[in-house]
């Protein structure tokens, strides 16, 4: 191990290189070069191969990230992609969109002492790329079928990994998507320039030749009911999502030219995949030759602002209440943004939006930061007097987002959902008050990351094949 681990200390820290500012503001490609195999070798050996290693423990997925580490700087690719996807259903997307710097790679031992972390992420995105280009992926191989169905609502995350996780075990597999694609957030709500859309849809295709069946263009209460949907099923799993946009109370938020985020972000990524999207053709979602502000700090603000960029924006400026070190979006994609031109506004809160029927400018009021609030950063405090006022025909609101109402949609008063809208669920079974439907990801736990939604949606998997077996014991009993 010492000749090909520990090299911490010699090498120093090297993330693949990034393409051109200039030339990467003008399309809607990765930003990120790949690494070449001798770089990636070298990044690994870089390990200390922790005893207690922490970028697993603050890995939401457990991923035995110093193991492949140690088989990939050994040159063992076949065998760090084996044990990179025992514990994860999509390590190529996470390798991608994880923010590394607040999960593993932040909490990487060796970056503590000052040594630079290793490059975790990259490295995964390499060892499954390779995988991928080496045909090592390979469709499910069931050894035997099961004759017991689930039905899955929602083909993103969460969704996608229960379904794999089931199949792997022989169940039936059924995915109901409102969508006419599977992938959720992945397809519709991720820039391309971080998720290019053939990564996500080789994944999907991978499932389809697996045996999992795909619904699209279905709504659960108005295709089917879930009570419907349940007779035709031995259980079913609730994984939307949340996707309804939490409003802005303030003056003028009627006028138009003011969008939610996903809203801008879906018709983006609908044109890329060469959909014609009316709303963009005729103007209406294309930020081109205007004047762009978003309001909000997080990852998803970072998309749309890095997007309308990319829409040739006349200018694009982002709105955010806090510091840029209080700010809950990963700290890279800030630097990202800031690197190709973008211009933040720290401390700033809308006050009104002005104009006749359309937005024409917002007023801005000035923030100081008091005291920690009950999230453990400090809260902002308005500036009495200290409003400016900025011009703008475009406006994108990424405040973040609030489940849709689930019971209404889905013509199932039964259904109990918690003070704040999600799912609320026995948190040792996963059962909802239904009997036989569970839930998982970002609508029992709110807006979150990929990587717990793929966490959420393998415990469900678990839950749901106890869930099935002991019915079968029960079944079998009875007769």
């Amino acid at each position: 191990m010492k000749n090909k681990m520990l090299k911490f200390v010699d090498l120093k820290k090297e993330n693949p290189p990034k393409r051109d500012t200039k030339k990467r503001r003008q399309d809607f490609d990765e930003i990120y070069d790949e690494f070449i195999s001798a770089k990636a070798k070298e990044q690994s050996s870089r390990c200390s191969q922790c005893g207690v290693p922490f970028c697993q423990i603050h890995c939401p997925l457990s991923n035995n990230i110093p193991d492949w580490l140690k088989l990939t700087a050994e040159g063992r690719l076949k065998e760090a992609y084996e044990i990179s996807q025992s514990t994860n259903n999509m390590p190529e997307v996470c390798g991608r969109i994880c923010p590394q710097d607040r999960l593993c790679e932040g909490n990487c031992v060796i970056e503590q002492s000052g040594h630079g972390t290793v490059t975790i992420g990259s490295v995964e995105k390499y060892i499954t790329d390779t995988a991928w280009e080496k045909g090592w992926v390979k469709p499910i191989s069931v050894k035997k079928e099961l004759k017991e169905t689930i039905g899955i609502i929602g083909a993103g995350p969460a969704g996608l990994a229960c379904a794999e996780e089931l199949r792997k075990s022989g169940y039936q597999v059924v995915v109901y998507d409102r969508y006419d694609r599977p992938g959720g957030l992945l397809i519709y709500g991720i820039p391309n320039f971080k998720l290019e859309k053939h990564v996500v849809e080789r994944r999907t295709q991978l499932l389809k030749d697996s045996g999992i069946k795909f619904v699209q263009n279905f709504e659960v209460g108005k295709n089917k009911t879930l009570d419907q949907l349940r007779e035709e099923h031995d259980a079913i799993l609730i994984a939307t999502g949340v996707y309804k946009a939490k409003e802005i109370e303030i003056p003028g938020q009627d006028l138009k030219n003011i969008f939610p985020a996903m809203e801008f972000l879906t018709a983006s990524n609908k044109k890329g995949l060469g959909d014609k999207v009316k709303l963009f053709d005729d103007g209406t979602l294309n930020a081109e030759g205007k004047d762009v502000v978003v309001i909000g700090g997080g990852d998803t603000a970072m998309d749309c602002v890095r997007t309308a960029v990319r829409q040739k924006a006349k200018s694009v400026k982002c709105l955010y209440r806090r510091d840029r070190e209080n700010m809950p979006g990963s700290a890279r994609e800030v630097k990202n943004a800031i690197e190709e031109g973008i211009e933040f506004i720290w401390l700033s809160s809308p006050k009104k939006f002005l104009g006749k029927n359309k937005v024409e400018s917002v007023e801005v009021d000035k923030i100081i930061l008091g005291e920690p609030d009950s999230s453990g950063r400090k809260k902002p405090v308005v500036q009495p007097g200290s409003e400016f006022k900025l011009s703008t025909n475009f406006v994108i609101r990424s405040l973040g987002f609030d489940p849709e109402n689930l019971p209404k949609l889905f013509n199932s008063k039964e259904l109990s959902v918690s003070e704040w809208g999600t799912i609320k669920i026995d948190l040792n079974s996963m059962q909802t008050s239904l009997n036989g439907v569970f839930a998982a990801g970002d609508i029992v736990r709110g807006a979150s990351l990929v990587v717990w939604a793929i966490k959420d949606g393998r415990d469900a998997a678990v839950q749901i094949k106890k869930y099935l077996q002991e019915k079968g014991r029960k079944t079998t009993k009875a007769a």
